[in-house]
């Protein structure tokens, strides 16, 4: 409870708190952090082996509004992403350019920051990548290693899963009758592990071979799992408040963390875990196979502006599928041009002086059902409604002319608390300068005289994405604001 919350407690009574899906424990829960104030959030950041796809972005959105909405209550935060930049995939395809990990992976970096900055999620406060804490994953599996919880096997490490009772609790996974030798169905000598189920800790890389690290138990590189057991704990402690990723990653890689994690500290590792579900395109799973798998940059490139590829990835709650296609996107772009709009007419609007005690209410009732919504597990839908309701009824009130000076300011007010959080309403665009328009356009006509009509276009377009109208007449250009 923050400390907010604790005194409308003490004044009101119980108050309705921010609650989450634990798939630890399958159920909703309150949410109450370790540290009272103080949370400690990773979230399992991307691969960055080519451009991330929008089912990546469906997991970074809803990280984003996660973050957003933890700061929005009071909280005060540490969150961590981590970068993976080596792996099997950036191996591999650095070996076919002939090129390193790190000149591999540097302008996938790079790109995803500028997705996720055109997305407007907010950056978070770390980003670790793996290749620079090797060190802390040696001295992990070196913990592992000494409580008999892994071994070493021709240069590798493995955890020894048969020594971790508790491994499946969050993916609920029943691992009898699939264990080595109890179901025959396994040849445990086509294995390098004791047990098929165990997974590496540590992969061995002959000499001569790159990349590789040394390490006590040998030359190698580290397996996927350990770098963000290591990594998490290293900046949050080996206990913290919440994990968050796709559902594709609760089986194997969150449920091994687990597993590494306590096995070597022998704490609860994480309180809450959530996971954001799956996002399909036009009904079906996304696949390179079926052509279906679009990057941020392929729908942008057709011409879809980012903030309404933002508004369709957290229309749908985070643990309910979402079914992309490009005619709900279509929606999106009407839905947030109408969004940005209102913001715009909102700010412009002169009211009068005085207040309209039925329109408070109304506005005052969509911050409520908004931030409600918002703490039953971050219910997306139900907080949008909210919000549609509170613009209905203030441009509703504009027409009518009974918008007062107390309201517009409330309404103001509210806009800035939703957007905190969904920033769906766009940013607020620097109205262009009588001058500069005069100056465009004998440009323009300057371009047209000497028949370089490309030019002339391109500032005709400029000057109508900022709301310039320009109409040719016999006695020349005229201009008006839209």
């Amino acid at each position: 409870m923050t400390s907010q919350s604790a005194v409308l407690y003490l004044l009101f009574g119980e108050v309705r708190m921010l609650r989450f899906y634990n798939s630890l424990t399958d159920r909703i829960e309150q949410f109450i952090p370790l540290n009272e104030n103080s949370v400690g959030m990773y979230i399992c950041g991307p691969t960055v082996w080519n451009f991330a796809h929008i089912g990546n972005f469906r997991t970074f959105v809803f990280g984003d509004i996660l973050r957003r909405y933890l700061k929005f209550k009071g909280y005060r935060l540490t969150h961590v992403m981590n970068l993976t930049d080596v792996d099997d995939r950036i191996i591999t395809e650095s070996k076919k350019r002939g090129i390193t990990i790190y000149e591999m992976t540097a302008p996938y970096i790079e790109a995803f920051w500028e997705d996720m900055d055109a997305l407007g999620c907010e950056r978070p406060d770390v980003a670790p990548r793996a290749t620079e804490h090797i060190n802390e994953m040696v001295n992990l599996i070196q913990k592992l290693l000494e409580k008999g919880r892994a071994y070493q096997s021709k240069g590798s490490v493995y955890y020894r899963i048969a020594a971790f009772p508790e491994y499946g609790k969050l993916s609920k996974i029943n691992l009898e009758g699939n264990i080595t030798g109890a179901s025959g169905r396994v040849d445990a000598d086509k294995y390098d592990k004791e047990n098929v189920r165990d997974f590496a800790l540590w992969k061995h890389v002959p000499e001569g071979e790159e990349p590789a690290w040394n390490a006590p138990f040998g030359r190698g590189r580290p397996g996927w799992h350990i770098e963000c057991s290591a990594m998490s704990m290293k900046y949050l402690g080996e206990s913290f408040d919440i994990h968050a990723g796709g559902i594709d990653l609760q089986f194997p890689h969150h449920e091994n963390e687990i597993a590494q994690s306590e096995g070597a500290t022998e704490k609860p590792f994480v309180k809450y875990w959530l996971h954001s579900e799956f996002l399909k395109v036009d009904g079906e799973k996304m696949a390179k196979s079926l052509g279906n798998e679009f990057t941020l940059r392929d729908i942008m490139a057709r011409g879809f502006p980012p903030i309404a590829i933002r508004y369709l990835l957290l229309s749908v709650p985070y643990r309910k599928q979402l079914n992309f296609t490009f005619e709900g996107l279509k929606g999106a772009v009407s839905t947030v041009e109408r969004l940005k709009i209102f913001h715009s007419v909102i700010r412009e609007t002169k009211a009068e002086s005085g207040s309209n005690p039925e329109l408070k209410k109304k506005i005052e009732t969509a911050l409520k059902e908004f931030e409600q919504a918002m703490d039953d597990d971050l219910n997306t839908s139900v907080a949008l409604a909210a919000i549609h309701n509170m613009v209905r009824e203030v441009n509703i009130a504009i027409s009518n002319e009974v918008l007062r000076e107390d309201e517009k300011k409330l309404t103001i007010e509210a806009v800035e608390k939703f957007d905190s959080v969904l920033g769906i309403f766009g940013k607020e665009d620097k109205q262009i300068l009588d001058e500069e328009i005069k100056r465009l356009i004998i440009e323009r006509q300057e371009a047209r005289k000497h028949r370089d009509y490309a030019k002339a276009d391109q500032i005709r377009t400029y000057l109508m994405e900022k709301g310039i109208i320009l109409e040719d007449t016999k006695e020349g250009v005229r201009w008006r604001r839209r």
